[in-house]
């Protein structure tokens, strides 16, 4: 005689057991759950993000006094004073540094404006002013040659080819710096 248990139920009973049907409810919750949020979560809308550009720049500075090539520039976050005076073509030969001139314009405002150094000028820079021109700016360079550093921008009016009407012209555009 086989104890052996044969029938179908009883083998679907231990098939059926406690552990079988908590991990199928369980698979069924987790699917049932991942439905509802894929639901919820709509793929086809696609979201744009837009930054705008950062504005690094701070304003303007001015810097004069014994740089090469002093004016106004313009100031960027970061800069450092190093920068800026490379900006400004370095420090002039044997310069003081507590000669130097910095004036910051911050955005919005007005700056400084730039004029041109006629001791330090080239020719081209010169011939740029108005009612200059080639022929004039090379007659100021001749002179500053030979008579050494204007001392003031009314000594302009010893070079030849510079008149009054010429002078009233660039007077608030030139400067001079020792």
């Amino acid at each position: 005689m086989s104890l052996k248990n044969n029938n179908p139920a009883s083998k679907a009973g231990r098939f059926f057991n406690g552990w079988t049907v908590a991990a199928v409810l369980l698979l069924a919750i987790i699917i049932t759950g991942s439905a509802f949020i894929g639901s919820k979560y709509n793929r086809g809308r696609s979201i744009e993000i837009s930054l705008e550009p950062e504005d690094k720049s701070v304003g303007q500075i001015y810097v004069g006094g014994e740089v090469d090539n002093p004016g106004l520039y313009p100031l960027q976050a970061g800069d450092s004073l190093d920068d800026i005076l490379k900006a400004a073509g370095g420090l002039s030969d044997n310069a003081d540094p507590g000669q130097l001139k910095l004036a910051v314009a911050g955005k919005g405002e007005a700056g400084t404006p730039q004029k041109v150094d006629v001791n330090r000028a080239e020719a081209w820079l010169l011939a740029a002013l108005p009612g200059i021109g080639e022929t004039r700016a090379q007659a100021i360079v001749a002179y500053r040659q030979k008579n050494g550093l204007f001392r003031d921008i009314n000594e302009l009016l010893k070079v030849p080819g510079i008149g009054n009407v010429t002078f009233d012209g660039i007077k608030n555009l030139i400067t001079v710096n020792e």
